[in-house]
């Protein structure tokens, strides 16, 4: 078979997709490859050009499989996989573009155009939400365990060392400083025992999400080595193992072509086997990404194996800012045994700017999408901002006692006790995160910040006390 995508040829002629007794070629372009793309290559000149200014700066990788099989080519730059994955000029600030743009035609050097492209990303917020002062978690002498985040109760995130790229990067990814070389701002662990030594004395922990990067990057053996452990007795307060991964989107072939699709399968098998959950957090953006003979062969071999896979993905202007958009995927995945998990709001990192929908535009989005499509669809909650207090909930714009506000409520937080308590804020028609937003009815903050406050006072305390 030889299906065509925006007119471009499919590379690799699978046989039974899901039996195939050959590996798939892997073949991947990063920001010094943009012009050996064929079909980039046939741009224009001054797009060319901006690519390589904004991709200086932001990271940049790409594959044959999303270039030849998700791209629509005769519909660039609005097709959405592109959006998704190639930079575009308003990725960044009007002055960030012309600054890196003025080097690079100059001739400036390398050493100098990294020196800037430096500068700039501690501009962007490149670690959201407080992760590097309040989430890592301490051993028992205090040290700080660089590879994890601790931020609620029952959740423990793991980020192995392995597992730090990903197959493509997405252009609004909220993690980008991990993939930009800049080492004090990446976040990693290689000792799988710090991990299970932490997990041995939190028993208050029920759920392991392994993270990135991308974890479905790394060879089976290395993850094996994180995940079977955790079947030990000493482990049975580990009831759900996620993993967070746009493998299915980006290179579905991980689980039916690889040299060990196999090994993961049945790795996969053993933790369902041994009494885990394994949920595959699976990261959608846009209907077409589940539309392919390769990604829906996927999906059916991780359901095989026992492990559920969720849905979860942030609302992005340029590529899925339309409720017909959600409504379709939504549909898409619970047919294809795919649970609808979350809406997220774009975080206030990277090319935000570029990104973001105003929040009542995300909730009407929200609710129109929602009203297209049945109960089953209807598990996503959103739109939720993943702010540094927790995960916020935009319920919808209402008004009480004559002022329109904003409904809100927390769906995790710092405090379990915030957790489902409703709040109210003004109405603000240009609001795009929970730090744009004020109380409502006169009220001089919301009900948690005072208690936020002082927890961030005691952790950056903690930290400067041990650090030093």
């Amino acid at each position: 078979m030889s299906p065509q995508v925006g007119g471009v040829q499919r590379q690799w002629a699978l046989k039974s997709v899901e039996e195939t007794d050959w590996v798939v070629p892997f073949k991947v372009f990063t920001q010094r490859d943009l012009e050996k793309i064929e079909q980039i290559a046939r741009l224009p000149a001054a797009m060319r050009f901006e690519m390589r200014v904004v991709s200086s700066v932001l990271p940049f990788r790409v594959n044959k499989y999303v270039i030849d099989e998700l791209i629509d080519w005769s519909n660039i730059p609005a097709d959405p996989i592109f959006q998704l994955t190639f930079p575009q000029r308003g990725m960044l600030a009007p002055e960030h573009f012309e600054r890196m743009a003025a080097l690079m035609r100059s001739g400036a050097d390398k050493a100098e155009i990294e020196r800037v492209a430096h500068q700039i990303r501690h501009e962007l917020n490149p670690h959201p939400a407080d992760q590097m002062e309040m989430n890592m978690p301490r051993d028992a002498d205090g040290r700080r365990l660089e590879g994890m985040q601790h931020k609620y109760r029952e959740t423990v995130l793991f980020f192995p060392s392995q597992g730090q790229t990903c197959h493509s990067y997405c252009t609004f990814c909220f993690r980008w400083a991990q993939f930009v070389g800049d080492k004090e701002l990446r976040i990693a662990a290689s000792e799988a025992s710090e991990l299970h030594d932490y997990l041995r004395h939190h028993t208050e922990v029920t759920d392991l999400l392994f993270t990135g990067g991308d974890p479905m990057v790394m060879k089976t053996k290395h993850l094996q080595a994180y995940l079977e452990p955790l079947l030990h007795p000493d482990f049975d307060h580990i009831q759900t193992i996620r993993i967070g991964t746009k493998a299915l989107t980006f290179w579905p072939y991980r689980f039916h072509a690889a040299a060990d699709s196999d090994e993961l399968i049945r790795l996969l098998e053993r933790m369902v086997k041994g009494g885990k959950h394994v949920a595959i957090m699976a990261h959608y953006n846009h209907w077409k990404e589940l539309d392919t003979e390769a990604a829906r062969s996927a999906i059916r071999r991780i359901r095989a194996t026992g492990a559920v896979i969720r849905a979860q993905g942030p609302l992005i202007r340029h590529i899925n800012d339309d409720p017909a958009v959600w409504a379709k995927m939504w549909q898409m995945q619970v047919k294809l045994g795919i649970v609808p998990y979350y809406m997220f709001v774009e975080r206030d990192t990277g090319a935000r700017n570029y990104f973001e929908v105003p929040l009542e535009r995300a909730w009407q989005i929200y609710r129109e999408a929602m009203q297209r499509v049945s109960g089953l669809a209807r598990t996503a909650r959103g739109p939720s901002m993943s702010a540094s207090p927790g995960k916020v909930e935009v319920q919808g714009v209402t008004e009480i006692a004559g002022e329109k506000v904003f409904a809100l409520r927390f769906i995790q937080g710092r405090n379990p006790d915030w957790v489902q308590r409703p709040f109210y804020a003004k109405y603000d028609p240009e609001a795009t995160w929970l730090d744009d937003l004020r109380p409502a009815f006169g009220e001089e903050q919301f009900f948690f910040e005072d208690e936020y406050a002082d927890l961030r006072e005691q952790k950056l305390a903690l930290a400067a006390a041990t650090d030093d």
